[in-house]
């Protein structure tokens, strides 16, 4: 496909059982839809959005329910993985599009399989950043996440799930947090082997307690922290941690689909330093019975979390050669 000339991104709103969801988008052609993680928005998405326009697609970036100028549903269980598949639907079907191709990260990765899992007649591929798919099934999540730390520390997604305890830590100075919890996760960034893990708490802790201090993650300016400090201090965190408190209800959601593989034409990559991925690497290894369809499994050396902002180039790279193989 040549590239093609690219209007800017272009901000709108359009309406979803959330109420209404935020997205920005930028060039013509098939749709892409983007979908961000935590703690993130559309932003995220900033340096893949002119280059997926330039290859001739319609790339979409939304805010998530609860994120950024999206709706914020009060009750916590609005944020269960059922209700984020039908807004993305929503979205492709208000943008005039019968199908689209799903891409996400962090969170977003999960949002995005579901979406291929539950919809796959409207999203006819996915592609996933960070977080390997796994189908659904196994023992609640509950159960298991209270076993990961052991007696002496708390893993951080259980810390998330209590109602009101991480809005406590991180809303005071979330402009500290969102840089501590980036800089923790960052391949440049993130604390040496050996030292304290950032994905726990220790009892009677705060998570920030084990953020690096100092310097941000090269990929981050001072500009781009007070985007994300920005929507957060209006919004508070409460809508993006209410992820975090429907594990378990989308473990009784999504039963009639244990074990099930994504069929749609799909790809991942990783970031060879991402606790994501070596948690993972069962996940990763059983791709060709759980994701039959995959072309690209890439891990990029020497990169963390934050993959698509760490190292943009090579990720945009992987995406629109990808997505060139779909076409037709």
């Amino acid at each position: 496909m040549q590239p093609v000339h690219t209007a800017e991104p272009r901000h709108r709103t359009v309406e979803a059982p959330a109420g209404r969801l935020h997205l920005v988008e930028q060039g013509t052609g098939p749709l892409v839809l983007l979908v961000h993680g935590f703690p993130e928005s559309w932003y995220s998405w900033r340096r893949q959005l002119p280059a997926l326009a330039a290859a001739g697609y319609r790339a979409v970036a939304i805010d998530v329910r609860g994120y950024g100028r999206s709706s914020k549903p009060e009750a916590a269980d609005a944020y269960r993985m059922l209700d984020l598949v039908e807004d993305n639907v929503a979205v492709v079907r208000a943008l005039g599009e019968e199908s689209a191709v799903v891409v996400g990260h962090d969170w977003g990765s999960g949002i995005a399989s579901a979406s291929a899992l539950l919809r796959p007649e409207v999203f006819r591929a996915v592609g996933l950043l960070s977080v390997p798919y796994a189908p659904p099934g196994g023992p609640r999540p509950t159960d298991v996440l209270g076993q990961i730390g052991g007696p002496e520390q708390e893993f951080y997604v259980s810390y998330f799930q209590e109602p009101g305890r991480a809005e406590a830590e991180i809303e005071p100075d979330v402009r500290g947090w969102i840089a501590g919890f980036y800089g923790a996760l960052s391949a440049d960034t993130m604390p040496a082997h050996g030292e304290l893990d950032p994905h726990f708490v220790a009892l009677g802790g705060q998570l920030r307690d084990r953020f690096p201090a100092g310097r941000l993650p090269a990929w981050l300016s001072e500009d781009d922290l007070e985007v994300y400090a920005g929507e957060f201090e209006r919004t508070g965190l409460t809508g993006a941690l209410n992820r975090y408190r429907n594990m378990d209800r989308d473990w009784e959601d999504l039963a009639a689909y244990r074990g099930a593989s994504i069929k749609q034409p799909s790809l991942f990559v990783g970031g060879s330093l991402d606790a994501s991925t070596t948690w993972m690497s069962d996940a990763i290894d059983a791709y060709p019975a759980t994701l039959p369809g995959l072309s690209v499994s890439r891990l990029l050396d020497g990169c963390g979390h934050w993959i698509q902002q760490e190292r943009p180039d090579e990720v945009n790279r992987l995406l629109t050669d990808w997505l060139a193989t779909l076409q037709g």
